[in-house]
């Protein structure tokens, strides 16, 4: 039986010929990866709507006004209903894992209480939906070329500007995107 290498705590870089509209020059991180399956959220997909939105439409009002301007996120195309803060603040949220290297994910309503309040995560990212791959699924894409894996880091998920994390998580590794073939051959 084949072992998975677990890719929590990296980033999936979507290859330039990737033709999904859900993942075209996308970034996702992903949260969970096992034999199972994997689940990750796109970090670089911004929707019609910002963190005060949302604290509004669930009738959370907050004075931290340099958070209410923050683009929230398709984090991809299951569920898209459902929300996921990452963070780097660990807290005793009830929805929280703890993905690695500092890096959080909570599914729970009181983070975002807290973060009304003035009590929440300092760096965050909001995002609807997620990402979701069958067993082996994620493995075989990668396989096909359609992904690069890079290792997440905290500066490249919240500090980034969000349009600019796809050739950044790329340059990471030492990879210009511009450079990546479109179409590669087989010798």
């Amino acid at each position: 039986m084949e072992t998975t290498h677990s890719l929590a705590g990296h980033l999936l870089v979507a290859m330039p010929n990737m033709v999904d509209p859900n993942f075209e020059h996308s970034v996702t991180y992903i949260c969970e990866h096992s034999a199972q399956g994997a689940l990750g959220i796109t970090i670089n997909r911004p929707l019609d709507m910002e963190l005060g939105d949302v604290l509004e439409q669930l009738s959370l009002h907050s004075a931290a006004s340099e958070m209410l301007s923050q683009p929230v996120l398709r984090g991809g195309p299951v569920h898209s209903e459902r929300g996921f803060v990452l963070h780097e603040t660990d807290h005793n949220w009830e929805g929280t894992t703890d993905v690695g290297h500092s890096i959080f994910v909570t599914t729970s309503r009181d983070i975002l209480t807290d973060l009304a309040e003035g009590n929440g995560p300092k760096r965050l990212l909001m995002a609807l939906g997620y990402a979701g791959w069958g067993a082996g699924q994620l493995e075989e894409e990668i396989r096909q070329n359609a992904w690069l894996t890079v290792p997440a880091s905290r500066e490249l998920v919240f500090a980034t500007p969000v349009e600019q994390r796809w050739r950044a998580a790329a340059q990471s590794i030492g990879i210009e995107p511009s450079s990546l073939m479109l179409n590669p051959g087989s010798a």
